[in-house]
């Protein structure tokens, strides 16, 4: 018997962003001459806002005396982050969220990933495609493999996924997307929270990029759906928001009216057992972290976020009409920071990546590592210097392609 979990062996080779980062490096040691321009990875570039270092600094010292010494925060992360979290991101939505229903985590990937946890094995998952790959790799590490079932995104549906006619236990959905950089809006996301609570179904519902939306009519949260909170978790996080992809910071909200009767007549309560999750398996957010989230939430902080945002949505609109007027087929980029390119003359992704990469010095993210369905794309991301997005479309201009 092998003591190591086989599931492990189910899994694509290698991680789709790691992939990119060796083809990245293999070609600047052939090329060290060249200036490689990344519209690949979604990481930013903007330093932090200066509310969030300033109150980083606040932090530390407290640290430092014994009197205001801080150890082991809650699980669930402190009181003064999530009240401005219930207060500021959801308050104005209409939307009552309790502060026992945030949990603080170091940021959505992670919580994405947890929450297969608390899900019997023979759950039935249904992942849409293309789709960021933690949602289909957790659940393989975790022997669901047999019981995934893909949700095409593609034109021929609006890339908007379908309502199954089969049963799902779970659901993954996520908007703004990650990567087409599409939206769904009310009636569509009305359509699967009616689904979820005809099916007895949980919406697992990443909205980590909900501060690029632009357009009204788009909602901020799935608990602007009635009845959402008896059939979704919101997963959100400041990474993109507020630039702390290096200082990890997220949030995962879990209704506690999101309960399911077990086969002897319990009543099983979501929220009462990721906290129990939590309390077992995680020793809370970094105080400092949470500080500068919560930073964040003052009229200045807000400025700031929202400078640094509608920078990469500059960046984001240059890039698409740029595309759009040398006759590329693009989706998104409009209320996300993700621009979904059709590769020309159907091309495979990896072989238009390596195209661009070695013609342009340009690197973008072939969409087929986001699944079968976004084979004949590559995702552009808008999270560059302004300064290189602008070199980076000089040389498409000049692209004899």
């Amino acid at each position: 018997m092998s003591i190591f979990n086989e599931h492990y062996f189910e899994l694509k080779n290698g991680f789709l962003f790691a992939e990119v980062t060796r083809r990245v490096e293999e070609y600047k040691k052939q090329h060290p001459d060249r200036k490689v321009i990344s519209l690949g990875v979604g990481d930013v570039t903007r330093p932090l806002p200066e509310v969030c270092i300033q109150a980083m600094h606040k932090a530390v010292d407290e640290l430092s005396r014994s009197e205001t010494f801080r150890g082991y925060g809650p699980e669930q992360g402190y009181a003064f982050l999530r009240q401005a979290i219930v207060d500021n991101e959801f308050a104005p939505l209409g939307v009552n969220i309790g502060i026992d229903e945030v949990f603080i985590s170091e940021g959505a990937i992670s919580d994405c990933g947890n929450i297969v946890d608390l899900f019997d094995q023979d759950c039935v998952i249904g992942i849409p495609d293309p789709a960021y790959p933690v949602y289909m790799d957790s659940n393989v590490m975790n022997g669901r493999a047999k019981n995934i079932n893909i949700l095409p995104i593609n034109q021929d549906n609006g890339f908007v996924p379908q309502i199954p006619e089969k049963h799902l236990d779970v659901v993954y959905l996520c908007y703004p997307n990650n990567p087409t950089g599409l939206t769904m809006n009310r009636e569509q996301l009305s359509k699967w929270v009616e689904y979820a609570l005809r099916e007895k179904c949980v919406i697992l519902y990443d909205s980590a990029y909900v501060s690029y939306i632009r357009h009204e009519g788009i909602p901020h949260s799935i608990f602007e759906i009635e009845g959402a909170e008896k059939c979704a978790i919101e997963f959100r996080s400041f990474s993109k928001t507020a630039g702390f992809t290096g200082v990890r910071c997220g949030y995962t909200v879990v209704p506690k009216e999101l309960t399911f009767n077990s086969e002897d007549g319990r009543t099983i309560s979501l929220n009462y057992n990721w906290n129990r999750r939590q309390c077992t398996k995680f020793n809370g957010t970094s105080y400092i972290s949470q500080r500068a989230a919560a930073a964040i939430y003052s009229e200045e902080g807000q400025r700031q976020v929202r400078e640094n945002v509608d920078c990469y949505m500059k960046n984001a609109d240059l890039i698409r009409e740029t595309l759009k007027k040398y006759g590329y087929d693009v989706l998104g980029g409009e209320d996300a920071p993700y621009i979904w390119l059709r590769t020309p003359d159907g091309m495979g992704s990896w072989d238009f990546f390596d195209k661009m990469l070695n013609e342009l010095s340009i690197v973008t993210t072939p969409g087929s590592g986001f699944g079968q369905s976004g084979e004949g794309f590559v995702r552009l991301s808008s999270f560059g210097r302004p300064e290189d997005c602008e070199e980076a479309m000089k040389r498409i201009e000049q692209w004899k392609y």
